[in-house]
């Protein structure tokens, strides 16, 4: 069963950011020299403490932004066992971005399954629910989940974004009992402490159906998902001048692959035992120090080769779209992205960076960190 994770390719998300904002607005820099722009970065790497304890996920934010939330693991749902939700943002302004946790539903053709499991009951911990279209799902569900405090909201526009599941390859998996896999975009206003806010969500519907025989004939069961959702904010008005920060937080993402490996595991093992629920945090600690030992290399470089062939189709599409240079870092060793629209960059040994379009600014100048130049690729 193929599980439909945020994290497990989140840097795609920046393939379809471009339809958001004008990839071409210059960010309104966190800091600046004279009348000249400069923006500073640091990396931000996540730990999944509950679970593998191994790093899952990194990338760049300015490095006077704070990042809150992180990931869980859920012990009764084999379908999704760990779910990520996490905001980032601008404590001394209102700019933000935010992920929020995927939605995993379960659907029935079948009269008898749907008596036993009415709508909105949990079966295999999945809620039970008819499937709808991505906007729709942004509308019924993330909306009334996640805005419906606020005042005076609104809904100024809403549209489909078929080239999100596209980008995804994921228009494939469609099937004939439900609405087929789609995507969507929404933007809203509304009052958060007596402030203007406007806000655009994005997610993505994807249906998985199987046939079920039974001596009343052939049903299909479906599990559905509403996934990659996450919105941009900023006081009204100020959206589209916060775009370079956006596009780097969701350009420069990196997924371990051990994590992921650990994490497909974990999902295969959960659908082969059939285990319908993890009683106790010891024993899934166990079971997950199990599997990590039971990777092979084989299978670490299967999952890496996989990493490589999306980061070069990310890269395919992304450079242009959301206007992101790539450099040589040579204290992390590695390719890095970073805003486009500058003519310089500087990182330290602390994993930050400085990017400039001055010629006469220089980082080192009044500090004691050591900034190295970086070489564009």
């Amino acid at each position: 069963m193929k599980n439909v994770h945020f994290c497990t390719r989140f840097f795609f998300i920046g393939l379809i950011l471009f339809s958001c904002t004008n990839a071409s607005t210059r960010q309104q820099s966190p800091g600046t020299e004279g009348d000249k722009q400069v923006m500073r970065l640091k990396k931000y790497t996540y730990i999944d403490s509950q679970g593998t304890g191994l790093e899952a996920f990194s990338f760049l934010m300015p490095v006077e932004w704070v990042f809150e939330g992180g990931m869980q693991w859920i012990l009764d749902n084999p379908a999704m066992p760990s779910v990520t939700a996490f905001r980032v943002f601008n404590p001394k302004g209102s700019a933000e971005f935010e992920v929020f946790r995927n939605h995993c539903f379960f659907w029935t053709n079948n009269p008898q399954v749907i008596g036993l499991f009415p709508h909105g009951s949990k079966y295999f911990g999945s809620t039970v629910m008819r499937p709808v279209a991505a906007r729709d799902a942004l509308k019924s569900i993330i909306l009334a989940e996640e805005r419906s405090q606020f005042k005076e909201l609104k809904i100024i526009k809403d549209e489909d974004l078929p080239e999100l599941p596209k980008a995804l390859g994921a228009g494939e998996r469609g099937q004939a009992n439900g609405p087929g896999t789609s995507g969507a975009k929404l933007r809203i206003n509304y009052l958060k402490n007596g402030v203007p806010m406007e806000e655009e969500f994005y997610a993505m519907v994807e249906n998985i159906s199987f046939p079920v025989q039974s001596m009343f004939g052939t049903y299909y069961n479906t599990l559905w998902y509403v996934d990659y959702i996450f919105s941009f904010k900023a006081g009204k008005g100020k959206l589209e001048s916060n775009t370079k920060v956006f596009q780097t937080i969701t350009a420069s993402f990196k997924l371990n692959p051990q994590w992921y490996a650990i994490y497909s595991h974990v999902i295969e093992y959960l659908a082969q035992q059939q285990i319908r629920q993890i009683h106790s945090i010891g024993e899934f600690s166990r079971m997950l120090s199990r599997m990590s030992d039971q990777l092979s290399n084989e299978q670490m470089q299967q999952f890496e080769a996989r990493g490589v062939a999306y980061d070069k189709v990310s890269e395919k599409f992304s450079d242009n779209m959301l206007g992101i240079d790539r450099y040589y870092d040579p204290h992390e060793g590695r390719e890095v992205e970073l805003p486009s629209g500058y003519n310089h960059a500087w990182s330290n040994n602390n994993g930050e960076y400085i990017v400039s379009d001055n010629p006469n600014f220089n980082p080192n100048v009044g500090s004691n960190l050591d900034w190295v130049p970086l070489e564009h690729k």
